[in-house]
């Protein structure tokens, strides 16, 4: 049975934050990967290279998948991020495109969750 998008794009956040980054680019995304973070070029090349940097820097990185919605060529992932276990961490939207269940483009969004937070049904 062949994987759903949704079931991709959970994979290759998984495999990101296991720290397999190079065994994930080559195992989901396409040769023509573009991707819309505002702190690389748009060049999957140079979001691979953060992403190591990034797992370098802060190796106990981790992620729980909240939640993931499929549509067509795009899937929506929204997952807590943490960077270091003692932190609150990050809310995060993965937005991902894909062509022949490659990824072809993506983009993240993220949200630093407060220690204290008047809003008491939570981030998630």
């Amino acid at each position: 049975m062949n994987e759903s998008r949704k079931e991709l794009a959970i994979g290759f956040l998984k495999m990101i934050v296991s720290k397999k980054i190079k065994e994930a680019y080559e195992k989901y995304t396409s040769s023509k990967m573009i991707h819309h973070n505002a702190y690389f070029p748009g060049d999957a090349k140079s979001l691979e290279k953060g992403m190591l940097d990034s797992h370098a820097k802060f190796p106990d990185t981790s992620i729980d998948i909240k939640r993931a919605i499929e549509e067509g060529e795009f899937v929506a992932v929204h997952s807590h991020v943490k960077m270091q276990p003692a932190q609150p961490g990050i809310a995060v939207v993965h937005l991902f495109r894909f062509e022949n269940n490659k990824i072809v483009e993506m983009w993240d969004v993220g949200q630093e969750i407060p220690k204290n937070s008047p809003n008491k049904n939570g981030i998630f």
